[in-house]
C-alpha cells in the first residue's frame, strides 16, 4: 500500500515537472531533442526538410513583393524593405531551444504576422481599458472621418481585429478596393462593390488592418512600437533589434508630435522587422496564455478571445491563425503566418512554439507533423 502510495506520489511529481516551463533570459538556454523523448535523428530529418524546400524566390524583397501583388491596381512600395536571409528558425520545447538551423538572429521582414503582434498591442488596450469592450464601435473612440457613414459607423474592434469589417474608404492614399480584388472583376466593379454589413463578411485586407493600427495610435496616444516594446518586449527580454515601420506618407501630428502610423504587414513594405528568436519570445508568451515567468502580460481573457473562431471564418481569431485543416496536427494549434513563408506556430499539447522563416510553400503543416511523429 505504502509503495503504491509513494508511486502515486512520484508520478505526480514528474508530470509536474514535465510541464514546467523555462523563460529564457538574455541567453537562451539548449536542450537536446532527446531529453524530451523526441528522436534527434528524426528532428534533424524535419529540419533539412525545410533546408531543402525552403522559399526559392528572389531574396530581393522589393521584386517579391512587387510581383506578388501585381494583380492590385496602382500597387507601390510605400515603406521600408530589406533583402532577407537563408531559413532559418528554432524549436522550442518547455521555453528550452532544443533545435535551430540557419541564423536565428538574423532580422527579416515579417510581413503579415505582424498582425499577431497588432492583436496584442490591442490587447494591452484591453487590458488597460483604453478600450471598455472589443465590441464597442471603433466610431466611439475616434473623432475624425475615418469612421464615417452608416455602415462604417457600427464597425467594432472585432470586425477589424476578425476582418469582417469592411470599411470602406482611402488611407495612406490606398483604396480598400484595391487590396487583393477578385481578378475574375474589373476595376470599375473593384471600385462600385456595395459595401457590406460590418461582421457578416471576412475579407483578408491590409488596408483595414492599417485602420486598425490607425485607431489604435488615437487610442494610445502614443507610437505604437514604444507601447509593444514598454509593455510586451522589453517584460519578454526581447532583444532591442526589432522595428515596426509603417509608410513613408503614414505620418500624423499626434498632440503636436509627428508620429508614424504603423502597418499590419509589408505588403506595400513597413511592418515588423525581427529576428526569430524574439519571434519564439512572442511565441512563448501565448503559449503560456500571456503569462512570462510569473508576470501577467497579456490576460488570459484577451488570449482566449484571440483564439476563438470567429463566425466569418472558423480559420481565423483576432489576427491568428487557427488548426481547421491540418488533420494530421492538434485542434488547438494556431499560427500567425507572413508572406514569404513566416510562422509562428503555437501548439499547447506539446508545450512547444515553432518559428520557421523563409519556408517553401505547403511545407509549414508538414514540417510541424514530423516534429510531432518524432516523438
Amino acid at each position: 500500500m505504502k509503495r503504491n502510495f509513494l508511486l502515486i506520489i512520484l508520478f505526480f511529481i514528474s508530470n509536474s515537472y514535465s510541464q514546467t516551463t523555462y523563460f529564457p533570459s538574455e541567453k537562451w538556454e539548449t536542450k537536446s531533442p532527446s531529453e524530451f523523448g523526441y528522436n534527434e535523428k528524426k528532428i534533424n530529418q524535419a529540419i533539412n526538410f525545410v533546408i531543402k524546400n525552403q522559399n526559392p524566390g528572389n531574396k530581393d524583397l522589393r521584386v517579391e513583393i512587387l510581383k506578388g501583388f501585381s494583380s492590385e491596381p496602382y500597387h507601390s512600395i510605400l515603406g521600408p524593405t530589406k533583402k532577407r536571409g537563408e531559413t532559418n528558425g528554432l524549436i522550442i520545447k518547455d521555453g528550452y531551444i532544443i533545435a535551430s538551423w540557419g541564423d536565428t538572429k538574423r532580422v527579416d521582414m515579417t510581413f503579415s504576422v505582424t498582425k499577431s503582434y497588432l492583436s496584442a498591442v490591442t490587447g494591452i488596450a484591453y487590458d488597460n481599458k483604453l478600450i471598455n469592450s472589443e465590441e464597442d464601435y471603433v466610431s466611439k473612440y475616434l473623432w475624425d472621418k475615418t469612421f464615417d457613414g452608416n455602415k462604417n459607423s457600427v464597425i467594432t474592434w472585432e470586425h477589424l481585429l476578425n476582418q469582417s469589417s469592411d470599411w470602406k474608404g482611402s488611407l495612406w492614399g490606398i483604396n480598400d478596393w484595391e487590396d487583393r480584388p477578385v481578378t475574375s472583376k474589373e476595376i470599375d466593379d473593384w471600385r462600385s462593390e456595395p459595401q457590406k454589413e460590418p461582421g457578416k463578411f471576412y475579407k483578408y485586407n491590409d488596408v483595414r488592418v492599417n485602420v486598425l493600427a490607425y485607431s489604435l495610435l488615437h487610442v494610445f496616444r502614443e507610437a505604437l512600437p514604444k507601447v509593444l516594446k514598454k509593455y510586451i518586449m522589453d517584460p519578454i527580454g526581447a532583444s532591442n533589434s526589432w522595428r515596426w515601420y509603417g509608410y513613408e506618407n503614414s505620418w500624423i501630428n499626434l498632440d503636436g508630435v509627428m508620429t508614424q502610423s504603423v502597418s499590419g504587414g509589408g505588403h506595400n513594405g513597413g511592418g515588423i522587422f525581427i529576428n526569430s528568436e524574439d519571434h519564439a519570445r512572442f511565441g512563448l508568451l501565448y503559449l503560456n496564455n500571456g503569462v512570462w515567468d510569473n508576470k501577467r502580460i497579456i490576460s488570459k481573457e484577451w488570449i482566449d478571445k484571440s483564439l476563438n473562431p470567429s463566425t466569418t471564418n472558423p480559420e481565423y481569431g483576432f489576427m491568428w491563425w487557427l488548426n481547421t485543416e491540418w488533420n494530421n496536427l492538434p485542434d488547438n494549434l494556431y499560427y500567425g503566418s507572413g508572406f514569404g513563408g513566416n510562422y509562428i506556430v503555437v501548439i499547447p499539447d506539446e508545450n512547444m512554439v515553432v518559428v520557421g522563416r523563409w519556408l517553401g510553400r505547403n511545407t509549414i503543416d508538414k514540417f510541424v507533423e514530423m516534429i510531432l511523429k518524432s516523438k
